[in-house]
């Protein structure tokens, strides 16, 4: 399924290598096939469905599911649940596997913190997402965040996989976003790529049970799921170092403070364990058509 993607990306069976974290460095990305064994995605995709049918606790948005409805059916009614491990113990005991925490120590601290889960569904005929740089949404304070995007289904040209721009997090700034009014995804703005462009794209093609780790500054989106009966599910996990603090307010939905501090650590120590934690962000369904804060835009 590889495409366009040169062999030091993937990370090999006996771990991460200095090759490979010279390659996070340089290129933004890396990518680990299997991580996740066959049985450990099934309890993921199995999971999916009890949350998305409200069997995990309470998620703003959810419908409760006809007693006839299927897991498709159920499923093809929602586009992604956003901070699900703070309802279900199996995505929470995910965000620290040992296949994701030993990539974290390497390429961003040996002190890991994790701030946000989403689950992704992806439904045939779904959107994609636009171009976007996750340092946008989530700022830290030393360009240390990172996502785990976790490939519950195979994932591939047909049914809307990742697509990034090797290197495009190097300049380290972010770009501007300006309003964006088609069909392909399920936003209303996406990212200036200059002086990149949509040549420079490259496809993620993954088999079920990989995780993409990617710079939170690199240019990545998704296509619409353009198959007739595949589904395209994935969990993504967000990290950064734990020695940086969070000056984080979910896009408005928190009140602005010098370090949100509704965080779980996933390795090393806690340099602010001190402060303690707090719970702050609860489930909710991602809408069909989003609407961010757009800068530069009137």
């Amino acid at each position: 399924m590889e495409h366009q993607i040169g062999p030091m990306a993937y990370i090999p069976n006996s771990g991460i290598t200095e090759q490979q974290v010279n390659f996070y460095k340089e290129q933004g990305f890396l990518i680990g096939r299997g991580l996740l064994s066959p049985g450990e995605i099934a309890t993921l995709r199995a999971e999916a469905v009890e949350i998305f049918k409200g069997n995990r606790g309470e998620v703003e948005g959810i419908v409760p599911p006809d007693a006839q409805a299927d897991a498709s059916q159920i499923l093809s009614r929602y586009t992604a649940i956003h901070f699900p491990h703070k309802i279900s113990p199996v995505i929470r005991e995910a965000l620290a596997h040992p296949a994701i925490t030993g990539v974290l120590q390497a390429t961003v601290s040996p002190n890991v913190k994790c701030m946000q889960s989403m689950l992704f569904v992806k439904a045939p005929g779904k959107p994609g997402q636009a171009w976007h740089q996750d340092e946008y949404y989530i700022p830290t304070r030393d360009r240390s965040l990172i996502g785990a995007w976790i490939a519950i289904d195979d994932a591939d040209l047909e049914n809307g996989c990742l697509w990034i721009i090797p290197g495009s997090h190097c300049e380290g700034y972010i770009r501007n976003r300006v309003p964006y009014d088609g069909n392909q995804y399920g936003d209303t703005d996406t990212c200036v790529l200059a002086p990149y462009s949509e040549a420079d794209a490259v496809p993620v093609e993954v088999p079920s049970g990989s995780i993409v780790f990617f710079n939170g500054y690199l240019l990545h989106r998704s296509l619409a799921n353009k198959s007739r009966d595949r589904f395209r599910m994935a969990l993504v996990n967000h990290y950064m170092s734990a020695e940086s603090m969070l000056p984080w307010d979910q896009d408005g939905s928190l009140e602005p403070r010098e370090d949100m501090r509704d965080i779980i650590m996933v390795a090393g120590e806690d340099p602010y364990a001190y402060k303690g934690v707090e719970d702050l962000s609860k489930p909710f369904l991602r809408a069909e058509k989003v609407n961010f804060k757009t800068q530069g835009i009137n």
